[in-house]
């Protein structure tokens, strides 16, 4: 079988722009059913532009979108929302409705002319409200609810269209953490369960790393790059998407971190499994340049401290303390005013109690964190 006729949406030769400039040119990206390709990219890079342009509210400028092997430029209105539903970020105010009614105008492409809901009709809407976790909301006024909430709604109307590919531009936007990931489990369990289709853009890469299967990072003129998690967020990629010029992102946790004080370091860390990343966060904050070790890179302090650390005394995975780490660790040491364990008393490995014993008998040493 050709490879383009294993997709269920793709596009080819695919250029986007406002009125016949193009923006993006020659966008060919591919989506299965049951897959989540998110679009990321910098504000203004043309991610919306591309959704929009995908779903026929802004007239392409080349190239072709194909839905189930037919040009979507054929369809009827109707034949497409049967197939495709959609969740934007615009803010939607109907007067007077319930979040139920509002969540069963998504059932319009079915009832015909006159919108009467039959029972079948009305069990989809109270299903897609459980499953976006707003059922509570069913008799509320819509525009007396949080944003979070509307996200939601909207969300639950969209999956009442019953559709094979849904499209969101930022749907978690307005939404705390707590339902950043409810809302994305959603979506996550109605992709895998139903072959749902799901293309969208994220803002938070590291909900982007995790939820994806594929990744089109949009830049410039052109899509960029477009693979796997795991082909995009790797060899330093990320910052030069994003142009980062200060701070740091790891890839390996999807964390960013704030720029790194500067100067010598002022106060040395002993740190590690992880005890260590809080008081690094705190010394940056403060402006206080700092040193660390000795970490091994497989730490889970490793990716913070060489984020935010003036100085990082190392070891590769699973390798032998050398001595010319750990005499590095001693002299910083020595030449910084104050030092900090955040390692729990008794629980210290030899080399973070050799290290101990050194700050405490300069006189130095402070337990805990800050």
């Amino acid at each position: 079988m050709d490879r383009e006729q294993s997709f269920y949406l793709y596009t080819k030769g695919m250029s986007v722009g406002y009125r016949g400039v193009p923006l993006i040119k020659n966008i060919e990206i591919g989506l299965r059913k049951g897959e989540i390709l998110t679009l990321i990219g910098p504000n203004g890079a043309g991610k919306t532009t591309i959704l929009k342009s995908m779903i026929r509210q802004l007239a392409l400028v080349g190239g072709v979108v194909y839905l189930d092997g037919s040009d979507m430029s054929g369809l009827t209105g109707n034949e497409l929302a049967r197939r495709l539903s959609v969740v934007l970020t615009e803010r939607v105010r109907p007067e007077l409705m319930t979040c139920e009614e509002v969540v069963a105008t998504g059932r319009y492409p079915y009832t015909g002319r006159f919108g009467v809901l039959t029972e079948e009709d009305r069990r989809i809407v109270r299903e897609a409200m459980e499953l976006s976790q707003v059922g509570e909301l069913s008799g509320r006024d819509f525009l007396r609810t949080s944003d979070g909430q509307k996200q939601r709604v909207m969300l639950a109307r969209a999956l009442c269209q019953q559709p094979q590919v849904l499209v969101l531009d930022e749907p978690t936007s307005f939404l705390d953490v707590r339902y950043k990931l409810e809302f994305l489990s959603v979506i996550q369990k109605m992709s895998r369960e139903r072959g749902l289709a799901v293309i969208m853009s994220l803002h938070e890469l590291d909900l982007a790393e995790r939820v994806s299967d594929k990744i089109a990072c949009v830049r410039g003129d052109c899509i960029d790059r477009f693979g796997t998690p795991e082909e995009i967020f790797t060899g330093g990629y990320i910052p030069e998407l994003y142009g980062m010029t200060s701070g740091a992102y790891d890839e390996l946790t999807g964390s960013p971190e704030l720029e790194r004080p500067a100067g010598e370091p002022q106060v040395f860390v002993i740190a590690g499994r992880g005890t260590g990343t809080p008081v690094y966060r705190r010394l940056q904050r403060e402006g206080t340049p700092f040193a660390t070790g000795v970490l091994w890179e497989n730490d889970l302090d490793y990716p913070a401290a060489c984020g935010l650390a003036a100085e990082v005394v190392a070891e590769r995975a699973y390798a032998s303390l050398s001595e010319v780490s750990l005499d590095r660790a001693r002299t910083l040491i020595r030449a910084c005013g104050r030092v900090i364990c955040t390692l729990e008393r008794g629980g210290e490995s030899e080399t973070e109690r050799r290290l101990l014993a050194l700050a405490e008998r300069n006189g130095n040493v402070k337990n805990g964190s800050i």
